[in-house]
């Protein structure tokens, strides 16, 4: 299933079956985009990120940060990582997207995509410490980049674009049915900057 180039509605489930997602396009003007993205450039403190793969620890070129309402520890790939206390162009983030989502979150995930051939494999964010069956708050800035689902069983695929200063929801089941990836592209040669704002339970 393609979703290229569609006509965003923010209550349509882009998902066929066993999970929710909602794209909401742009939710602020490409103005207050770009000011977010130079101040989550150069205040975010950001690290290479680590995992390990074959028993081997390795080093990524794509670059993560981890902020919370305390110093949660946060595991994947068998590497934890400790929350930071909240940036204030981070709670202003946070704020917007509660109010778009219903909901609170209590810790946010960043991602920082020096150009197109850096993307993220298959996966689900299915991890122990977070709530089950939660919402994500996915927050884009930058690089337009394709984002892909594919489910578990069926295989099937659902594709859309995710543009500079764009919300996407995943909710419900999503995360036990579905996988996504964020796929490498070599027309992509500018910065991305991706913010999944979640809820941590077990803490």
């Amino acid at each position: 299933m393609q979703l290229f180039d569609i006509e965003v509605d923010p209550n349509k489930n882009l998902l066929p079956q066993d999970g929710t997602v909602h794209y909401y396009g742009k939710i602020m003007s490409d103005d207050q985009a770009n000011d977010y993205l130079e101040r989550l450039l150069n205040q975010i403190i950001w690290k290479n990120d680590e995992a390990v793969i074959f028993g081997k620890r390795i080093k990524t070129k794509r670059k993560v940060a981890w902020y919370g309402d305390q110093a949660f520890e946060y595991t994947y790939s068998k590497t934890s990582k400790y929350a930071l206390p909240w940036t204030d162009e981070l709670l202003e983030l946070k704020k917007m997207i509660e109010a778009h989502a219903g909901e609170s979150f209590n810790s946010c995930l960043l991602n920082l995509y020096h150009t197109g051939d850096e993307g993220m494999a298959w996966h689900s964010d299915g991890e122990t410490d977070l709530k089950k069956d939660g919402t994500i708050g996915s927050l884009s800035f930058g690089a337009v980049r394709k984002f892909a689902f594919k489910h578990k069983q069926s295989k099937e695929k659902v594709e859309l674009f995710l543009e500079h200063g764009s919300l996407l929801l995943m909710k419900d089941t999503t995360q036990t049915y579905w996988l996504h990836r964020l796929p490498p592209s070599k027309k992509v040669h500018t910065i991305r900057v991706n913010l999944t704002f979640r809820t941590i339970e077990n803490f």
